[in-house]
């Protein structure tokens, strides 16, 4: 491979490679972890940078604003390549097992395009209390900037099935209360032609993370319903 010198401008990859582990993304040049640890609410956004752009962004604002913990993988221009979510596994990587250990509870953000959900936001994850506490929460939020634009789906059998984030190995699913595995359309993190009209921030992706750190701060605790059987 390739690399960019200093100063070099960085050609974005469009095509996924799909053939490394999460181990072995982790080792590439340019590759970064950010784990920052507060509350024990956090967010994760382990398909950032390049893979599912935004997510890293989202993730590490919201945690931010509301004093909550964060772990993301950024890919840079360069790369990108996916793993599966079951195959983030902490032992390959100190900075995810110590978020792991500290958090109670997360939100996992995610980005995917899928014929049929343009517009829809998906709420997945084996915590559904959260699931419904989080719709609560950005609901108002993003209807406040796009009145009718987006969906919220937090039903798990309208979510297509590699979507539901709900497989106990998924790392969304490894603190003591599970989390929410949130997955973003691309137009509501600013990825498409119209979004690109705006000046930066964009106004769906600022209300996206103004609704995740109003549902980080006022999040109780409440354990409510698990989902107990992976799909």
């Amino acid at each position: 491979m390739a690399l960019v010198g200093p100063g070099e401008p960085q050609k974005r990859v469009r095509s996924v490679d799909r053939s490394l582990s999460f181990a072995a993304v982790l080792s590439l040049p340019g590759v970064e972890e950010i784990c920052e640890l507060r509350s024990h609410f956090g967010f994760m956004a382990f398909h950032g940078g390049n893979l599912e752009r935004q997510t890293d962004h989202i993730a590490v604002q919201a945690a931010r604003r509301s004093d909550a913990s964060v772990y993301a993988v950024v890919q840079p221009p360069s790369l990108r390549h996916h793993y599966r979510s079951a195959s983030v596994v902490p032992k390959d990587s100190a900075a995810l097992a110590a978020f792991i250990d500290h958090c109670d509870v997360v939100i996992s953000v995610h980005g995917y395009g899928r014929h049929g959900h343009w517009e829809d936001l998906l709420f997945g994850g084996r915590n559904r209390s959260l699931a419904e506490h989080t719709a609560a929460a950005l609901g108002p939020a993003l209807a406040a900037v796009e009145p009718n634009g987006y969906q919220l789906v937090t039903d798990l059998e309208r979510i297509p099935k590699p979507l539901r984030g709900v497989h106990p190995s998924n790392p969304v699913n490894l603190p003591t209360q599970c989390g929410l595995q949130l997955e973003l359309p691309p137009g509501v993190r600013g990825l498409t032609p119209q979004a690109r009209q705006f000046a930066s921030p964009f106004p769906p992706v600022a209300a996206l993370i103004d609704g995740l750190a109003s549902a980080a701060s006022s999040w109780t605790g409440q354990r409510g319903p698990v989902v107990g059987t992976p799909s």
